[in-house]
């Protein structure tokens, strides 16, 4: 196995991790705070996989995706769109679905 493929399989394991403790952060039991910190942890952790495998292998046609950001430029945008969403579903969450569990 490449590291390619480590990378990338590191980062769709951490991606449905993400997933999975951010819906599961939320339920019968009430708003898990641990488990929604966790949530964010796995996505930061996904933006930096991507990030690497971008810095690693972008312009050396290993992905046709990936060659896009052969600039540090547009590998910083990566990261950035990581805070973006986190941030978003930050605010999605402490506004409106957190007050729910609250009442």
């Amino acid at each position: 196995m490449t590291m390619f493929t480590t990378l990338a399989i590191l980062a769709l394991v951490f991606f449905v991790a993400h997933v999975i403790l951010l819906f599961t952060s939320f339920g019968k039991n009430g708003y898990q705070k641990k488990r929604y910190f966790y949530s964010h942890l796995t996505l930061w952790i996904t933006g930096i996989l991507l990030f690497a495998m971008a810095a690693l292998y972008a312009g050396k046609e290993v992905s046709p995706v990936l060659d896009v950001f052969d600039t540090i430029g547009k590998q910083a945008l990566i990261l950035g769109a990581v805070v973006v969403l986190s941030l978003t579903a930050h605010t999605i969450c402490r506004y409106l679905v957190i007050p729910r569990f609250n009442k």
